[in-house]
């Protein structure tokens, strides 16, 4: 009986997988089809976010960009919640999801994730988007993606968490259990704890999944005024406050300008010089002044802070550093999640450099307010602290300030900002005031 040869192998069965399909070729049919059954607003919404997770913009520019003036106000409005509410709640949602993984320990792609995340938040947290609408739309931003294979897992993820209950209060939680819950770096709320307490790190969690107030401190708003967070608001009427009859002014980290313009506003009799190190930030600022008929005293250059200068000294000097930006996480939220303890180091260094090299450009008798909006020590006190020994410096302290903004009337009756003085410093946190977090100290030099 005669055997059939065997064939031999083709080079086929030793052919190397075909190469991933590059994004420059554009999508697949497959993708092309999911696209179209993706709405205008989550589509937006899962690439503001990819861009933002790859750390090619801020959540806050690219909500205002070209890719948005396309879209209705209805998806413009959408895109903004999702974004918004992803970021703020981007670690509570991965915890779930997590639980609900058949392999929890396993590392998602960062497309697959991000659909998990977008349809999570919208199952947990809108309650006008039907589930129906957020895990199938979901699913097509991961074949969208070109991620095929994780369609299924997508889809049965979502309906587990659609079916299930919503935890119940917990009686007491540790910091770890409501860090996770409120969506925050656990190393970074109890720091808070730390310094605040475990009751006012709870509320700074709160507020910050929350739109920031607005418009909550004072009376006087709109108009002629510059738009801007109450926070950085309360900093510039203080720093106005803290020298009335101020000919010369200097504020040496100006963008975006906001502060720069409530002293232009409140000293009109002096001369503004307004600075940045950032060319392209402070052509955004000089546009701005152009709006408001009382910036015309406002004198703008490019100049780094820290560069020693044997130039003009000033009487008021606004020192508004550069700084972590802990203290705004509700306006800004993917900082939770680029933001590493070493950060502050750094920050507190150049911090340093800022504050003694503008003190040195301080007219006897003058004063500076220094600033932050950052609610961390490092970046506040004690870089205060550090510059302040062995100088002929005296801290003035704030309450006195405070008390006369709410007898002019500048604040809304029954704005208590008490609670906001802290070792003769403005210490704001969020939820505890109606801003955002900031601290500011006012310096005066010998005379």
């Amino acid at each position: 009986m005669k055997h059939k040869p065997v064939p031999p192998k083709t080079s086929q069965s030793k052919r190397p997988p075909a190469p991933k399909r590059p994004a420059s070729a554009g999508p697949t049919a497959s993708a092309e089809v999911a696209i179209g059954k993706i709405a205008p607003a989550r589509l937006a919404a899962f690439e503001i976010l990819k861009l933002v997770g790859e750390g090619k913009g801020h959540s806050d520019e690219l909500l205002h960009s070209p890719r948005m003036e396309a879209l209705s106000p209805e998806d413009r409005n959408l895109t903004t919640a999702l974004v918004m509410g992803v970021l703020r709640w981007q670690i509570a949602l991965d915890a779930r999801v997590r639980g609900l993984l058949q392999r929890p320990e396993q590392r998602l792609a960062e497309t697959v994730a991000l659909a998990l995340r977008i349809g999570a938040f919208q199952l947990l947290h809108l309650d006008r988007i039907p589930a129906h609408a957020a895990l199938g739309e979901s699913v097509e931003l991961c074949r969208a993606a070109g991620e095929l294979h994780a369609t299924g897992m997508v889809n049965a993820v979502l309906r587990k968490l659609a079916a299930a209950q919503k935890p119940g209060q917990r009686v007491f939680e540790s910091v770890a259990a409501f860090s996770e819950r409120l969506g925050h770096p656990q190393w970074l709320v109890e720091r808070w704890v730390a310094a605040y307490g475990r009751e006012a790190a709870l509320k700074i969690c709160e507020a910050d999944q929350k739109e920031p107030p607005q418009g909550s401190l004072f009376s006087e708003n709109g108009g002629d005024l510059p738009q801007m967070d109450d926070g950085s608001r309360l900093v510039a009427e203080l720093a106005a406050a803290a020298m009335p009859n101020a000919r010369t002014v200097w504020d040496c980290c100006a963008a975006p300008g906001g502060k720069t313009l409530i002293l232009a506003h409140r000293l009109a009799s002096a001369e503004i010089a307004a600075t940045d190190i950032s060319a392209k930030r402070l052509a955004r600022t000089e546009a701005r002044f152009r709006r408001y008929a009382y910036a015309e005293r406002i004198r703008c250059a490019v100049a780094d802070a820290t560069a020693p200068s044997s130039g003009q000294s000033f009487d008021l000097i606004l020192c508004d550093v550069p700084c972590s930006g802990t203290g705004t996480l509700a306006g800004n939220p993917e900082i939770r999640h680029r933001l590493k303890p070493e950060e502050l180091t750094r920050q507190a260094a150049r911090q340093r450099e800022i504050l003694s090299a503008a003190l040195k450009r301080l007219a006897p008798g003058g004063r500076l307010v220094y600033s932050t909006c950052s609610l961390e020590p490092e970046e506040c006190e004690r870089v205060v602290a550090d510059v302040m020994a062995g100088a002929n410096i005296h801290q003035i302290p704030v309450a006195d300030l405070l008390l006369s903004l709410a007898e002019s009337g500048a604040l809304k009756a029954g704005a208590d900002l008490s609670t906001a003085v802290r070792e003769g410093s403005l210490r704001t946190l969020p939820g505890v005031q109606d801003c955002d977090g900031f601290f500011a100290t006012i310096l005066e030099a010998g005379k």
